[in-house]
């Protein structure tokens, strides 16, 4: 199973390695990334395997997010399903 993360925020040196750290105490395996810089704005997707979790999902889900805040981005992280319902046509 796959799952989605977003992050978005003001551009600092770390942001991918961060998160990256984040995805790996977990045992979430990054599937593939996209980042992007726009003027000083930071915008990152991942796609990562879940199938390895070493922590309840909604646990990873509320780690994520709390580190978000910590250093003043959101991060978001939704089911790969949930994510391809909400964008279905």
């Amino acid at each position: 199973m796959n799952a989605v993360l977003s992050v978005f925020g003001k551009d600092t040196v770390g942001i991918l390695a961060m998160v990256s750290a984040e995805c790996a105490e977990y045992k979430a395996n990054i599937v593939e990334v996209t980042q992007t810089v726009i003027k000083d704005y930071f915008a990152m997707f991942m796609v990562i395997n879940i199938d390895s979790l070493s922590c309840d999902f909604n646990h990873f889900v509320d780690s994520c997010t709390s580190l978000g805040k910590q250093k003043a981005l959101e991060i978001h992280v939704m089911h790969e399903d949930i994510f391809n319902l909400m964008h279905k046509i």
